[in-house]
């Protein structure tokens, strides 16, 4: 496969070697941003892409006040006419997809077919906006006094500031963005400083279509250090919603932080996904859905498998046939369409890994597999470490923990409810799947007494959600729902409406109150 040089790629998406790190959306939108450079290294080679210049407190400001600006004017947009800007948004990431996939790729390190399909994903969430914009619907209700009519609406909330990780660092920003903007909010991005380049080129995608639309500021990005542009935006009164995605730790702060001046949160934080493969369940399926779960991404999607909870009369023959595919899986240049696993974002994420693997010994566990870091001709310092299988047993403190990484736990289990258990005995809650053709095991894995996650499939693996649901989790996942569904509603205030259309001022619970 062919693919653009990296000089094509910064010109097509409108980067340079040195990039200013703020913006109001539009092509005349960048700010001269004067904080400290923030290098690029892309996790193929360990090699520089380009530097970013940061912001500072001072260049958020005068972010803010366009955001908040724009704001007065685009609320008053009706919401369908919202749409079609988003429409278009969707349009021109279609023109872009290959080369922002391809930046994907270079920047955060997953497999090309990743990096493309995230982009896929953003004009999937264009196109279910674009709906969305005639159909955020209220209710009417039926008042208990005579002549009077009571109904509910939703308004435009007001700025929005979203925060995304670095394992989704495009597809995650549309979830929130393409649908705030249909509810005619304002946005502020601030993306992770692993991955600045592909917000960038977002931003400039979609600058002529906000050069059309006359809506600069609706569509900001700021990259800088947490002390200096995250947490004047987490502790900014100005902006109503703290969209965010990241680690659980993060997620206490800043929804300690928003709380405290009475904003609203929407939390999407860690993830301990696990796989229940019953006795009777089809392998072949489970097999394909567990190795794309725990290595795909290299192990760094939210919904990533973590765990396998097997049946022990099944336990052997599975691990066995998982093991002869993870000694053969391909590792290497992510842009090589022939590579099943990219590398890891980062040095750091290789020695958490090595860490947890250690943990998993002291702790009286085996690994099965895997676990080398390793050094890729061509690549050599680039981010690489083979995906690995340890047994383990759900008791043990390292269980419960996420490792972002491609390291999967095997456990066996006895009976269905001892599954099921295992499944719900973490902190997260998340996704979570089981395989099986027995319907009672099923029902009982989807009522209220199965899965505790916020995302619970039967014959389909954990990772990989369709933009239509909504996405997200329970427990120290945050509780927090994006993209599909009525997610929507997190980005737009309720209000309740009474008309009294009679000459009478009749009171409620049949009051009477005379003057």
């Amino acid at each position: 496969m062919d693919h653009l040089t990296t000089e094509k790629l910064f010109a097509q998406l409108g980067l340079k070697d040195k990039n200013d790190g703020a913006t109001t959306g539009s092509s005349g939108g960048w700010i001269k941003t004067t904080g400290k450079e923030l290098p690029c290294i892309s996790p193929i080679d360990g090699k520089l892409i380009a530097t970013v210049t940061q912001a500072t407190k001072e260049e958020y400001e005068i972010v803010a006040q366009r955001a908040a600006e724009a704001f007065k004017k685009f609320k008053t947009m009706p919401a369908p006419k919202r749409g079609l800007i988003v429409r278009e948004i969707g349009d021109a990431l279609r023109k872009h997809k290959d080369a922002l996939g391809q930046l994907v790729t270079l920047e955060m390190g997953k497999i090309l077919a990743e990096g493309k399909g995230e982009v896929q994903e953003m004009i999937d969430i264009a196109d279910f906006a674009l709906g969305l914009s005639r159909q955020l619907y209220g209710l009417t209700m039926n008042s208990e006094r005579p002549n009077h009519r009571m109904y509910e609406q939703w308004h435009p909330l007001g700025i929005v500031g979203v925060i995304t990780a670095f394992n989704f660092p495009v597809a995650v920003w549309s979830w929130n963005a393409l649908l705030a903007a249909v509810c005619g909010d304002a946005i502020i991005w601030k993306p992770s400083s692993k991955t600045p380049l592909t917000a960038i080129a977002v931003q400039n995608i979609l600058a002529p279509v906000v050069d059309k639309y006359d809506i600069d500021g609706i569509f900001s990005m700021i990259i800088g250090k947490g002390r200096d542009v995250g947490d004047t935006m987490v502790n900014d009164p100005r902006v109503s919603l703290i969209s965010m995605t990241g680690s659980t730790k993060m997620g206490r702060q800043i929804s300690r932080t928003v709380a405290e001046r009475l904003g609203r949160s929407l939390l999407e934080l860690g993830g301990n996904n696990a796989v229940i493969i019953a006795e009777e369940a089809d392998l072949d399926m489970a097999l394909r859905a567990v190795v794309f779960g725990a290595v795909g991404t290299a192990g760094q999607r939210c919904t990533s498998t973590r765990r396998v909870i097997i049946q022990k009369s099944i336990k052997d023959k599975f691990v066995n046939s998982l093991k002869n595919i993870y000694r053969q899986l391909k590792i290497g240049n992510p842009l090589d369409e022939n590579i099943l696993v990219g590398p890891v974002v980062d040095e750091s994420a290789i020695n958490d890994m090595l860490a947890a693997m250690e943990k998993v010994k002291e702790q009286g566990g085996t690994i099965l597999c895997g676990g080398k870091k390793l050094t890729i001709p061509g690549y050599e310092n680039g981010y690489y470490i083979e995906p690995a299988i340890a047994e383990v047993k759900n008791t043990m403190p390292i269980v419960k923990e996420e490792t972002f990484a491609p390291l999967l736990y095997i456990i066996e289990y006895d009976t269905i409810e001892d599954a099921i258990f295992y499944n719900n005995d973490v902190p997260q809650g998340l996704s979570s799947a089981l395989f099986t053709n027995n319907l009672r095991y099923s029902e009982l894995w989807l009522s209220q007494c199965g899965s505790d996650c916020g995302i619970a499939n039967v014959n389909i693996g954990t990772s990989g959600a369709e933009i239509g649901g909504a996405f997200g989790g329970e427990k120290e996942t945050g509780g927090g729902r994006e993209s599909g569904s009525d997610a929507w509603r997190a980005y737009m205030r309720r209000q309740t409406n009474t008309i009294n259309w009679s000459k009478d001022l009749p009171l409620a619970q049949g009051i009477d109150f005379k003057i």
